[in-house]
């Protein structure tokens, strides 16, 4: 059995049993060019009779909505349509939703847009099936931590970016601008995911630089991330986390995802009508949330929860930025993965030293992050951190313990802020 060793006072040891065991959860997946085509068929062959389609303003301003719902009333299915689903968005836009539709007569949803589409929707669905509060089943200090009652009605995810992979994730995201804060809902994966590259050639370059950081940020720490094996074993299968720590299946999705965004993400930007580019990353952001959404996430995502909170920033963008120190600070405690990052990003790593070689992996990704357009660090905008900043969001990152438990090199607080520090630049504009 794998053991793991745990200090006692005195200097003595007493050896805990590991976890041995990992479960890969992932949702049924249509990709392929024109797949939407098929959202009508794919809902009567789950016996939907009437979807409710949680969308974006925007989508529905450039049609995207319309050829859908046109296609979902082909098989004769009734359509309910809320769209008014915000950026980052906030528990009381959820909750406008859940408060409008609660006596609607619908058995399927269907989620269109990005991650703020689909994570609304996952939550929407959770409540308008089982009913309760939002902050029911949120963990403390959120919320209540109840356990969800069973599955939703069905969820069809449909995303128009490639990043966030929440096509096939169990988390939403939650905004509380009025805390200043954003807290994690794990209520399960949808159903279905249709991933049609033709759907996302209208994302504007920066949608797509910040959507592919986000996406490359998930693959890198989900292959960082410690292995399952470090985990304590689970008095009961239930209690088995989430993100149960990296695993061999999930080291092949996150090394695939990462080879492909450095190989086509420069692509994508610069030329948005470029399929095979546009392909390649609707299925890297596909792959690297398998990874992570079965792995899990650290360090950076526990500094982006707080900073996305305290200056509502797109979580891509927080993440793209707060990449580069977090990989130069883990590099000693695996430095073989990130030499094989380096490796996947193209980089040469012939005649280096292990550590010479992983550092390379820090190059390769401000380099990707000034050829995208990436902003430089926290205190250029959207951020605009000060200096100042900096204790209060070490010291509230320190808290995400959730996270950081799965880092490869453990930190304190002190660590945080000078990671934070070096976040604020992480290289010389022009």
């Amino acid at each position: 059995m794998s053991r793991r060793g745990q200090t006692l006072r005195g200097g003595a040891t007493m050896s805990l049993p590991t976890d041995t065991i990992w479960d890969l959860k992932m949702s049924r997946i249509k990709f392929g060019l024109g797949v939407a085509s098929e959202i009508g068929f794919d809902l009567k062959q789950l016996g939907i009779e009437n979807c409710l389609i949680i969308t974006d303003p925007i989508l529905v301003q450039i049609g995207t909505v319309d050829k859908i719902i046109r296609i979902i009333e082909d098989q004769d299915i009734g359509v309910m349509i809320w769209d008014k689903v915000e950026p980052e968005p906030s528990l009381n836009s959820m909750q406008d939703c859940i408060n409008e539709f609660k006596e609607s007569n619908f058995d399927g949803v269907v989620a269109i847009g990005g991650g703020s589409s689909i994570d609304s929707a996952k939550v929407i669905d959770l409540i308008l099936t089982h009913g309760g509060k939002i902050l029911d089943y949120m963990a403390p200090p959120f919320g209540e931590g109840k356990k969800i009652p069973g599955p939703s009605e069905p969820l069809i995810a449909v995303p128009t970016t490639a990043g966030t992979g929440s096509e096939t994730t169990p988390v939403s995201v939650i905004s509380f601008p009025e805390k200043k804060v954003k807290g994690a809902l794990f209520c399960g994966i949808p159903t279905l995911g249709i991933l049609d590259p033709l759907l996302t050639v209208t994302m504007p370059p920066s949608v797509t630089a910040n959507t592919g950081m986000d996406a490359l940020v998930h693959a890198i720490e989900a292959y960082w991330v410690r292995p399952y094996t470090s985990r304590p074993k689970p008095k009961t299968p239930l209690e088995r986390p989430v993100y149960t720590g990296a695993t061999e299946l999930t080291d092949v999705f996150a090394e695939k995802a990462i080879e492909l965004i450095g190989k086509y993400i420069r692509r994508a930007v610069f030329n948005g009508n470029d399929l095979e580019a546009r392909s390649n990353m609707l299925l890297a952001s596909f792959l690297a949330g398998v990874a992570f959404s079965n792995a899990g996430v650290s360090l950076v995502h526990a500094m982006a929860l707080i900073v996305g909170g305290q200056f509502h920033a797109p979580h891509g963008i927080t993440n793209a930025i707060l990449l580069p120190a977090s990989v130069e600070f883990n590099i000693p405690g695996t430095p073989e993965r990130f030499t094989r990052i380096a490796q996947l990003l193209g980089e040469s790593i012939e005649g280096l030293s292990v550590i010479e070689a992983a550092q390379k992996s820090v190059n390769a990704i401000i380099q990707l992050s000034k050829d995208i357009g990436i902003p430089y660090g926290l205190e250029s905008p959207p951020f605009n951190v000060k200096e100042e900043d900096i204790p209060h969001l070490a010291a509230e990152t320190i808290k995400v313990q959730r996270l950081l438990e799965a880092n490869p090199v453990p930190l304190i607080e002190e660590d945080l802020n000078k990671l934070f520090q070096k976040a604020m630049r992480n290289w010389t504009p022009a």
